[in-house]
C-alpha cells in the first residue's frame, strides 16, 4: 500500500489527474520519498502525448501537431514546470547577490529573462516534435519525458538547497535514508523502458538529459548558491528540450 500511495502522490504532483484533493506537508514528504517513480510518470505523459501526436498527424500538418502536442504536455502537467522555467529565467538575468536573484524568482511578475527563455524552450520543443518521424513519435516523446523526469531526480541528489521551500523536501529525500536505492530505482526504471523502446539510441537520449541536469546544477550553484523549486521545473523543461533535440540528431 505504501508503494501505491507513493505512486498516487507522485501522479498527483506531476499531472492534473484528480486523484488527490489536497497536498499537505505529509503528502509532499511522501512524494519526495517516492521520487524514483518520476520516470514512470514520464512514461505515461510521453505515451499519452505521443499517441495524441500520432493521431493528429493523420489529419494535420506537422507544425500544427507540434504546437498542439506541446500544449497537451504543458496542460497535462499543470503548467507547474513552465512557471518554474519563467522564474528561473528571471533569476538568471538579475545582476546581484544570490539572495537578490532568489527574491526575483519568487516574485509573481514575469520579466524579460523568463519570457525569452521560456519562448526559446517552448518553440524549440514545438519544432523538434514537428520533425520527429511519425513512426517514432511515441517512442521519442516517451524517451524525452523519461529523460526530463530522471533529470529532476538526479538534480535532487547532486544539488543543495538554496532556500527553504518545496525543493527542500526532494533534496532532503535524496540525501538521507536509502538515497542510493532510490537513485538506482529511478535509473533502472528509466533504462529498462528507454532501451526497450529505442535500444542504444535511447541511452544516448537519457544521457543527454543527465548531462543537462549537471550543467544546470553548476549554473545554479553559481547564481543561487543551490537549488530552488523553480530550478526543478526549469530542469524538467530544458532537459525535455535537449532530449528532443537529441532524438532528432540520433534518428535522422
Amino acid at each position: 500500500m505504501s508503494l501505491l500511495k507513493g505512486l498516487i502522490d507522485v501522479t498527483s504532483f506531476l499531472t492534473i489527474i484528480p486523484i488527490r484533493r489536497t497536498t499537505d506537508e505529509r503528502t509532499l514528504i511522501n512524494t519526495a520519498n517516492h521520487m524514483y517513480f518520476f520516470p514512470l510518470l514520464g512514461t505515461l505523459i510521453g505515451f499519452l502525448a505521443g499517441s495524441f501526436a500520432w493521431f493528429l498527424l493523420i489529419f494535420l500538418p506537422k507544425l500544427i501537431v507540434g504546437v498542439l502536442t506541446t500544449g497537451f504536455i504543458l496542460i497535462f502537467t499543470g503548467f507547474n514546470h513552465t512557471d518554474g522555467l519563467l522564474d528561473f529565467g528571471d533569476g538568471l538575468m538579475v545582476q546581484g547577490t544570490p539572495k537578490e536573484k532568489i527574491r526575483v524568482m519568487k516574485d509573481s511578475q514575469v520579466g524579460t529573462g523568463g519570457f525569452i527563455l521560456a519562448l526559446i524552450v517552448i518553440l524549440t520543443s514545438i519544432l523538434c516534435i514537428s520533425y520527429i518521424p511519425k513512426n517514432l513519435i511515441i517512442q521519442g516523446l516517451v524517451a524525452s519525458e523519461i529523460s526530463a523526469k530522471l533529470s529532476m531526480v538526479i538534480l535532487a541528489r547532486i544539488g543543495k538547497s538554496a532556500c527553504q521551500g518545496l525543493n527542500t523536501y526532494f533534496i532532503d529525500a535524496m540525501h538521507k535514508h536509502l538515497w542510493g536505492v532510490k537513485i538506482s530505482l529511478a535509473l533502472g526504471i528509466s533504462t529498462i523502458i528507454i532501451v526497450f523502446l529505442l535500444g542504444v539510441i535511447g541511452l544516448i537520449i537519457l544521457v543527454s538529459g543527465i548531462v543537462t541536469c549537471f550543467v544546470l546544477a553548476g549554473i545554479c550553484n553559481r547564481h543561487f548558491n543551490g537549488i530552488t523549486g523553480d530550478v526543478f521545473g526549469a530542469t524538467n523543461e530544458i532537459s525535455r528540450m535537449i532530449s528532443l533535440l537529441t532524438v532528432l540528431l540520433v534518428v535522422k
